[in-house]
């Protein structure tokens, strides 16, 4: 009876909704095929640059992917593996670049990076001579830096308040015009515009001069993240606070800044990122000097990036200068590697709860 209706039952039969697949391996694969492909190629036409040989690999790999994928899987899968090589190929074309401008900074600014280096200036040091340091540098890229964000930030941020809590009709849409205008201005122009400002009132260059021309370089990429930020604050929010009785100002102060503060301080880290290595301001407002100058209202002062271009100028491309001036920018690089991660780290730190 068993046997009876086991033979009754249907046999079972291997489904058909699933095509058939290719490995996990199999993009791996193409690659190291792609890159060796493109290697013989470049090899035999003659080709000695790396970025010729990479792109025709970079070709080959999108090209492979669509053709094996087509005759085994089908041409749909096939268009969504083409897809996913080309965002591979694209992120790779935009990361070797980077990767390859740390690497050489690191590589020559290793040579003379080191405490003593940072703890002393150019002094009477000649250009050709070694010995020398970045400490005078580093003072003046702070204290510029510092000002203009101590002038900024608030300036900032509260345009960005009225634009989104306050800002209607057209002064709003003016400011927001304005805003959107200033975030495009080149650095030659507003160094330009400080600098027409300095003749009329026949002043000398100084720190603080540049930290003007900062100013106007920061102030629109604060206002444009803040108010990104404090758009994104939910009404529900606003509403409950001014159902309480809560005066508008007031909700803006204790609920509104302190929801979105990490979003906040993430932007102004950026537009602090975004300025500290800009030298068309310091060289025509700031210039340089070889000394300490720890007052940024009077004289010359120097700075990381008129650091990096005088010691480059200066060099001849090789020497002790030049191995100053990679070091410095390695230094550069740092500071605003930094900057970057701690608004990281605050934005992580003061990101709203979602959990229980």
């Amino acid at each position: 009876m068993s046997n009876a209706r086991l033979a009754d039952k249907p046999a079972k039969h291997p489904s058909t909704l699933q095509g058939a697949t290719l490995p996990k391996w199999f993009a791996w694969a193409v690659a190291a095929g792609s890159i060796a492909l493109g290697l013989g190629i470049s090899t035999a036409a003659g080709l000695h640059s790396d970025i010729q040989w990479g792109l025709i690999a970079a070709v080959l790999f999108v090209l492979g992917s669509y053709a094996i994928s087509a005759r085994v899987e089908g041409k749909r899968q096939a268009k969504d593996r083409t897809a996913t090589s080309m965002v591979w190929v694209a992120f790779l074309l935009a990361v070797i670049p980077l990767i390859s401008l740390i690497w050489e900074t690191v590589k020559r600014g290793v040579k003379v990076l080191d405490m003593y280096f940072l703890t002393h200036s150019m002094g009477v040091v000649a250009d050709s001579e070694p010995g020398g340091g970045i400490y005078h540098a580093i003072l003046g890229t702070l204290e510029q830096v510092g000002i203009a964000t101590l002038i900024s930030v608030p300036v900032g941020v509260l345009t960005a308040v009225y634009l989104v809590e306050y800002g209607r009709g057209r002064l709003a849409q003016a400011v927001t015009f304005f805003v959107d205008v200033m975030t495009g201005i080149p650095s030659i122009v507003a160094g330009l515009f400080i600098l027409s400002i300095v003749l009329m009132f026949d002043l000398g260059p100084s720190g603080f001069a540049g930290s003007l021309a900062l100013c106007i370089l920061m102030i629109p990429v604060v206002v444009r993240s803040t108010e990104e930020m404090l758009k994104l604050v939910p009404n529900e929010l606003r509403e409950a606070s001014l159902a309480l009785g809560v005066p508008k100002w007031r909700t803006i102060l204790k609920v509104v800044i302190p929801t979105s503060f990490g979003g906040i301080t993430t932007g102004v880290m950026l537009a602090i990122a975004r300025i500290t290595g800009e030298t068309a301001p310091v060289l025509l407002l700031v210039w340089g000097t070889n000394f300490i100058n720890a007052n940024p209202f009077k004289d010359p002062q120097a700075s990381l990036p008129m650091y990096i271009y005088l010691q480059y100028a200066n060099s001849g491309g090789s020497g002790a200068a030049y191995d100053r001036a990679w070091a410095a920018a390695l230094t550069l690089i740092a500071f605003i590697m930094v900057l970057n991660l701690a608004a990281r780290g605050i934005a992580r730190w003061k990101a709203p709860k979602t959990g229980r």
